[in-house]
């Protein structure tokens, strides 16, 4: 039996980084838009604000997620051909990192120019909550969470 406490194995695992640091992204994502949703409702700047900030985290910690994804299809999966889920997954990861920009790009911009935030970012964020979503459930059965894996 693994000892849980081994910091060889944690930090050696061949795909565990890409499990344990997928949930920041999604979690930041997700409560950012969250935020956004609030702020609007409740027209509270501080709300928009922590939209803000997490949509920030949420974009920043895309990178490892992708480099941490790429290695472990390198080692877990041997360079595998990549098919099927592992392909479908692999696209949809990059288009919801994509929309994570994006709709952190909407916000930073309107910082920048007015204190109002466009209407239709609304929908960029939602589209983008649905394919983290789906991304997320593909992950799920590539690791073995969802089913057989």
């Amino acid at each position: 039996m693994v000892n849980p406490f081994d910091l060889k194995t944690v930090l050696l695992a061949k795909h565990a980084q890409h499990v344990v640091l997928i949930h920041f992204p999604i979690g930041l994502f997700l409560a950012a838009v969250a935020f956004d949703f609030l702020a609007l409702w409740t027209k509270r700047r501080g709300l928009a604000d922590a939209s803000y900030y997490n949509l920030l985290g949420a974009a920043i910690s895309t990178f490892p997620v992708i480099v941490t994804g790429l290695l472990a299809w390198h080692f877990q999966l041997e360079g595998q051909k990549v098919k099927g889920i592992l392909l479908l997954h692999l696209v949809l990861a990059g288009v919801s990192t994509v929309m994570i920009w994006m709709v952190w790009w909407v916000h930073f911009h309107a910082r920048r120019r007015t204190v109002y935030l466009p209407t239709y970012r609304l929908a960029i964020e939602l589209l983008a909550v649905g394919l983290v979503a789906l991304t997320a459930h593909l992950g799920g059965f590539l690791s073995g969470v969802n089913g057989p894996g």
